[in-house]
């Protein structure tokens, strides 16, 4: 579909301002059964409050998703919250229509199901497993001085050079080693104060969509958020329309975060609107 395409829209829905924005929301009408509507948790489905733990969704969100849910792919919350907290927030668990919800949480390294009603956290990186076999090895032969002790983080490896008679100078020695071991591995070498951590690099709102439309094999989203941490969202929708896959940009509010509602297809009043919104699709695949 070029972007040039002519599309009508049923009349409840806002038309999207760009074309990309045009076909995304035609490919999601045409093929419903194939889209993923993904939305960010706070500001987005759930109102911004002044304390972070009284965020509720808003109260007739889940409502609408328990009508819209049904008719789609999937519904997935995509959050830098805990997902089980998301979840707990958003009253997702025994919602009827929400038996497929996933919630990403915490940028996408958790996910809750709402049909087991279980959150896993992923297995450890296998860099991790395989930076864990060489380091030993890695810092003789680098010539680590006595003091270097390492941590076991479980899902990343910590370095400490502060008990070295020469904390600095350990430090420096062994920042290349340890960033050459890292980046063998696919991981990443954060540095600290006189310590060095060797982690997987960091998991963003962008991966944590991407890896979700792969694995449910999405052919068009809709992507909803009102905040800076959803821009990877944005750029992974970008990414995936050059890819051929249509998706739209939806941003709630646009007074705060003016570099989401530029980027928009479209722009509705905060979580309200979001929820009008996704009341008109639930009516318009319905009808």
């Amino acid at each position: 579909m070029g972007s040039h395409s002519s599309h009508t829209f049923p009349e409840q829905l806002p038309v999207p301002t760009t074309p990309a924005g045009r076909d995304g929301l035609a490919a999601l009408l045409a093929d419903p059964g194939r889209a993923v509507v993904a939305l960010d948790f706070d500001g987005t489905i759930a109102p911004i409050v002044p304390d972070p733990d009284s965020a509720r969704a808003h109260p007739e969100a889940v409502p609408v998703l328990s009508r819209l849910a049904p008719l789609l792919r999937a519904v997935v919350i995509v959050t830098g919250r805990p997902a089980a907290t998301a979840a707990r927030y958003g009253g997702f668990a025994g919602a009827p229509g929400l038996e497929r919800l996933v919630v990403l949480g915490a940028y996408g390294a958790e996910r809750w199901d709402a049909a087991t009603g279980e959150t896993r956290t992923p297995p450890p990186h296998p860099g991790v497993e395989a930076v864990r076999a060489e380091l030993p090895g890695l810092l003789e032969g680098a010539g680590a001085p006595q003091g270097v002790r390492t941590e076991d983080k479980g899902r990343a490896l910590a370095v400490h050079t502060r008990r070295a008679d020469d904390p600095q100078g350990a430090f420096e020695l062994l920042r290349g080693p340890l960033a050459e071991l890292a980046g063998r591995h696919g991981l990443a070498v954060e540095p600290g104060r006189l310590v060095l951590e060797l982690r997987p690099p960091g998991m963003d709102k962008g991966m944590a969509l991407t890896e979700f439309l792969r694995e449910t094999g999405a052919a068009s989203v809709l992507y909803g958020g009102d905040d800076l941490g959803d821009l990877a969202a944005y750029d992974a929708v970008d990414r995936l329309r050059g890819e051929g896959v249509p998706g739209v940009l939806l941003c709630s509010g646009s007074d705060e975060v003016t570099a989401l509602a530029e980027r928009a297809d479209l722009v509705v009043d905060g979580p309200a609107g979001v929820v009008g919104l996704l009341g008109a699709l639930a009516d318009a695949l319905g009808a």
